[in-house]
């Protein structure tokens, strides 16, 4: 049997599926949710109206809106036996493995007895997402047991309620509701993907969701938010941000948050985030981090004609949140909850195995040996 050699290039280019839930880079198209540009999307709707959208396949009325507010509103309370789960959780976990604990353990306490019930898994699972991850932050960093209703019925406003003690100002929680749609969906990326391949099996609502949360978890697909905010608070000035990236790309280190696997020449959600994060900058004073970030997409793109996608304006934007960047890529998961259900649901509708095949590179067949001749 002779080797094949096939470069697979990670599926790159492979058309693997077919959705009716979004389209990414496509020829004269960025990025849309159900046809919707998401550019008008962030501009026009909530993450709530998008949560519908993804889930049920148009925008809603705004009674169908203010029902789904109502219906996340009353999905918030945490199970006392999930915070007992969350409070034996130690404080060096990483943050995304306290939301894959949490979710699943929430699958074992409240699972999807049939398939008709997937929609309302989606919506408890969206509504306690920021009560799971912020129950244990506040818990380990504070000592802390959360009501986790306040703020609640409003994904951003009930992060950051919960985050900070407070409600939010109008301002603070539009930022976030525009950066959870931003995140929302992205067609068939490696977590999506993984969600679809286990919804492929039958499997539960849960196990797709965990099987999703634990791919997002590497680096190569989640984190780059959290690896931009690392980077841009090295540098004091925009001078010494140049000097340093250039110094690091001729070292040839990775600069995260720069270029994309899908995009070739601009990421749709790019300018909206910048925006906030230059509004953000405005509203807090800062006059180092966001002009850092700036001095470091010039050097991006005159060196290696690379731009920022979504993550790397992301992180200030967060950060002017007040939100600590061991949570940046949790956020993620609160957000693309969303797109994952939406993909669970559609995979399921129109169901085959996936099972692709592979290029076998190993050894040609040969003879058992005899343990005397190993």
């Amino acid at each position: 049997m002779s080797k094949t050699s096939i470069k697979t290039g990670g599926l790159a280019g492979v058309t693997a599926g077919e959705t009716a839930i979004s389209t990414v880079g496509k020829e004269g198209v960025g990025l849309t949710y159900r046809g919707y540009a998401i550019e008008e999307l962030a501009a026009r709707a909530s993450f709530e109206d998008v949560l519908y959208l993804l889930l049920e396949g148009r925008l809603p009325s705004h009674k169908e809106r203010t029902d789904y507010e109502r219906r996340l509103a009353e999905a918030a309370p945490l199970p006392a036996s999930l915070a007992s789960v969350l409070e034996r959780i130690p404080a060096s976990t990483h943050p995304m493995d306290v939301l894959r604990t949490g979710l699943s353990m929430l699958g074992c306490l409240e699972p999807e007895k049939d398939f008709s019930q997937l929609n309302a898994c989606a919506i408890r699972s969206v509504a306690l997402a920021p009560a799971i991850l912020l129950y244990w932050f506040r818990f380990c960093r504070d000592g802390k047991r959360l009501d986790t209703t306040k703020g609640a019925g409003r994904v951003a406003r009930h992060f950051l309620t919960l985050l900070h003690d407070r409600a939010p100002t109008s301002e603070h929680e539009r930022a976030l509701d525009v950066s959870l749609i931003l995140y929302a969906e992205h067609e068939f990326n490696a977590s999506t993907f993984a969600a679809r391949v286990c919804a492929g099996t039958l499997s539960d609502y849960h196990s797709c969701i965990t099987a999703a949360v634990g791919t997002l978890r590497g680096p190569l697909h989640g984190g780059a938010n959290e690896a931009a905010m690392e980077l841009i608070e090295r540098f004091a000035t925009p001078e010494e941000a140049a000097r340093g990236v250039r110094s690091a790309l001729d070292r040839k280190e990775k600069i995260m948050g720069f270029g994309h696997r899908v995009y070739r020449d601009h990421d749709p959600r790019h300018a909206v985030i910048k925006e906030w994060s230059r509004r953000l900058a405005a509203e807090v004073g800062d006059r180092r981090l966001f002009p850092v970030s700036e001095a470091i997409e010039q050097v991006m793109w005159e060196e290696k004609r690379l731009f920022p996608n979504l993550d790397f304006y992301s992180a200030t934007a967060y950060h002017f949140l007040g939100i600590p960047t061991p949570l940046f890529t949790p956020i993620f998961v609160c957000s693309r909850l969303s797109g994952w259900s939406a993909h669970v649901s559609e995979q399921r509708a129109n169901n085959r195995l996936i099972r692709p095949d592979a290029a076998y590179v190993g050894p040609d067949p040969r003879p058992f040996p005899e343990e005397t001749e190993r």
